[in-house]
């Protein structure tokens, strides 16, 4: 038997006013997506325990059946071991990114107006260049996705996800220190990002990007920090080999220390622009040597951030007709037996445009998944499904036959219900 888990990242929402109360998947056409809901079996899953901030780095090793309370060290350290970073003990890793501040101070993107890699790449080296010493280091990574690493700093710090608070003034924002051993820490990390917000827009990268039109990289932002984690891989745990295939960094890294192939994909961009068939063709060639394949799609993430419904309507659409439909299409023409898991990793509402923390709907589909009363696939309808609500590494094990198919407990869906964001 072969397991897929096709994950579209941030994929749940909330009802949408100019949706008609809907929310993007309810009014999106997604045919194989509502045809695994009913044929399948539905339900809910929670992927961010209580005291856990609501970011895809928690979600997604909860989807994958870790617990994040006991292993997460932040996103940059996940992110550099698929850039293939040597992380040493003690080093402190955190997500760099490049984004962009509006003439008062506020956040205007979290992504720099996503800019290029190549870009971005030559403005990374230039910050290793002016700023980087034998204690700091800035690493390129995707488009607007970096990793910063510190010998010597306190980890015990609270940082902002920029994503989550969009339009807010960035001096109102500073890294705080959690305890009195990390206040220098925190001083030093305020004082570097000030540092590059002096020198950025004066790059030339910058120049060119403005006389474009096109949003400037004008400040970092570091945030997400820890150290090297420790994790048990699906070969330990489970008894199988797998494979993962995603355009962000944070799902590779995760996937690096699960002891999953990871799977490059090329034009796979992490945006609307992705290349949807390239993964499936790489997910039914990747069957062929593994056991599991972890399909990751990020562009609906992207489009809640942006506060735009029609984007992840078309998203959403997008990765039904060109990537579950081309999948399913090659699973049958090929008479492979496969269990499908779908689901996203955390809701990311337009209207709040950041992650909340709310039970996601999923479907598992395939031989031994009977069919339930769900006829479609929506955050609603998965409510009603014969699961209900799954905990911690309940759906996983449920898709790779680890535990026996019943009932957990029931789920109460409210179309009200505003989310508890970060």
């Amino acid at each position: 038997m072969k397991y897929i888990v096709i994950l579209g990242d941030g994929m749940s929402d909330h009802p949408v006013s100019e949706l008609g109360g809907l929310t993007p998947l309810e009014a999106a056409c997604k045919p194989c997506m509502d045809r695994l809901a009913r044929e399948g079996c539905c339900g809910m899953l929670e992927t961010v325990p209580e005291g856990i901030m609501p970011g895809s780095e928690a979600a997604n090793l909860s989807v994958m059946g870790y617990n994040p309370a006991e292993i997460l060290q932040g996103r940059g350290v996940l992110e550099a071991a698929s850039m293939g970073l040597q992380i040493n003990e003690g080093e402190l890793v955190m997500r760099c990114n490049l984004i962009c501040l509006n003439e008062e101070g506020r956040l205007k993107n979290h992504s720099a107006g996503h800019i290029s890699s190549e870009e971005a790449a030559k403005i990374i080296h230039d910050l290793q260049e002016k700023f980087g010493s034998q204690q700091f280091s800035f690493y390129p990574g995707v488009s607007y996705r970096h990793v910063f690493i510190a010998k010597g700093l306190d980890a015990r710090i609270k940082c902002t996800p920029p994503h989550d608070y969009l339009g807010e003034l960035a001096a109102k924002l500073p890294i705080e220190s959690l305890c009195e051993e990390a206040k220098e820490t925190a001083e030093i990390l305020n004082r570097l990002t000030a540092q590059t917000q002096e020198w950025l827009p004066k790059h030339p990268t910058n120049r060119k990007r403005i006389a474009e039109g096109k949003d400037p990289a004008n400040s970092i932002w570091l945030w997400s920090g820890g150290y090297k984690p420790k994790m048990w891989t699906y070969q330990e745990h489970f008894g199988i080999t797998g494979a993962v295939i995603s355009a962000v960094d944070l799902i590779r890294g995760i996937g690096v220390y699960a002891g999953l192939k990871v799977i490059s994909v090329e034009g796979a961009t992490g945006l609307y622009d992705t290349n949807y068939e390239g993964k499936a063709a790489a997910c039914l060639e990747a069957l062929k040597d593994y056991d599991f394949v972890y399909l990751h799609v990020e562009a609906p993430d992207e489009a809640g951030h942006e506060g735009n419904a029609a984007l992840k309507i078309q998203t959403i659409e997008d990765l039904d007709s060109r990537l579950v439909a081309p999948l399913l299409k090659g699973l049958e023409d090929t008479q492979t037996e496969a269990i499908i898991g779908l689901l996203p990793d955390h809701p990311t509402p337009v209207s709040t445009r950041a992650h909340t923390r709310e039970p996601v709907p999923f479907a598992i589909w395939g031989p031994g998944f009977e069919p339930d009363s769900v006829s479609a696939y929506s955050e609603a309808l998965c409510a009603n499904g014969k699961f209900g609500l799954l905990k911690e590494d309940q759906f996983i094990k449920l898709l790779l036959g680890k535990t026996e198919c019943a009932p957990i407990s029931k789920y109460e869906y409210c179309a009200n219900q505003s989310g508890d964001s970060i």
